[in-house]
């Protein structure tokens, strides 16, 4: 029986989460030290300090 394209196997669902938690936890780390920024710093490179904030709290499961 062939694979078709819409069907993925349980090794590269498990591998595709692995590497969006990585990425959702390298985008937290990335965002707690762009908070350790000024404002104007932040407003000069298109960073709003509301929108990191809001963003480090966002929860992951890694």
């Amino acid at each position: 029986m062939a694979k078709t394209n819409s069907r993925r196997g349980f090794f590269r669902n498990a591998l595709d989460s692995i590497i969006d938690a990585r990425a959702r936890q390298a985008q937290s780390y990335v965002n707690g030290a762009l908070l350790m920024l000024d404002d104007e710093t932040l407003a000069a490179n298109g960073y709003k300090r509301s929108d990191l904030e809001k963003s480090a709290r966002a929860p992951y499961m890694f």
